[in-house]
């Protein structure tokens, strides 16, 4: 553990400390309100249109006000799709593939296809398991960190899902690829363009969650998702609970 907090507690300098001076940035602000959301939710799903039965976009979070609200609100869908596509898209390849080149210390690869993705999480090392947990905190760290290079943050004007640049990181550190188009293909793109493809993106985030949570109620409750029944793996494990077989707190 001494370990781990060592680590989360280099992720903060790092995320503060290689940065160019701070820009500028009033300008930018792009502020949402309940009524903007409203707006969107019509582009969204016409049919069903604005949503909110926990009444979460009258809040206010932090006492930051409606609009920084809304941001934290936008941003965070933005973010939990995006987790989502990649955890549905993980657990069709983990169900069929895994990697063949060795993936651990003593030069195993990794748990076999035939286990579900829930019971191949359970059989990879605990280590294995803090640097994928650490590497999600740096990731967290860098974006709450984004008024260092001159980028507001989500509550502040942001663009809901814009994720910071990497480049201070890739020129002090390591390489990486940024988060937020990666290769430069939405650059030139127009900006109807790039408003149908947030709104694709926010829907198809939607989708993947509901997909992903279908894939692992299936597994964990017989019978409880009909159509994926045929292809469930029963698990006897806690989703809730990512590292049930190394401690309990």
């Amino acid at each position: 553990m001494k370990i781990i907090a060592a680590l989360l507690t280099s992720t903060f300098g790092i995320a503060s400390a290689f940065v160019p001076a701070s820009q500028n940035v009033g300008s930018v602000r792009l502020s949402e309100s309940r009524a903007d959301l409203e707006e969107l939710a019509g582009k969204l799903n016409p049919i069903v249109k604005f949503y909110d039965p926990m009444a979460l976009a009258q809040g206010d979070f932090y006492d930051m006000g409606e609009e920084a609200t809304v941001g934290f609100l936008r941003h965070s869908e933005i973010k939990h799709g995006r987790v989502a596509m990649a955890a549905f898209i993980g657990y069709c390849v983990q169900s069929n593939f895994i990697f063949p080149w060795p993936q651990h210390m003593d030069g195993t690869t990794g748990p076999s296809a035939s286990l579900s993705p829930e019971q191949q999480w359970d059989a990879i090392p605990e280590g294995a398991k803090w640097q994928i947990f650490t590497l999600i905190a740096f990731l967290e760290i860098w974006d709450e960190c984004s008024s260092a290079q001159g980028m507001p943050h989500y509550t502040k004007g942001r663009m809901p899902g814009k994720y910071p640049t990497l480049q201070p990181f890739r020129d002090n550190v390591h390489f990486a690829l940024d988060l937020f188009d990666p290769f430069g293909f939405s650059k030139n793109r127009a900006e109807e363009a790039k408003a149908r493809g947030r709104i694709a993106e926010v829907n198809n985030g939607r989708l993947a969650m509901l997909g992903i949570f279908g894939f692992l109620s299936a597994d964990k409750i017989a019978d409880s998702v009909p159509a994926l029944s045929a292809i469930a793996i029963p698990y006897d494990g806690n989703c809730m609970i990512p590292f049930e077989g190394n401690f309990h707190l």
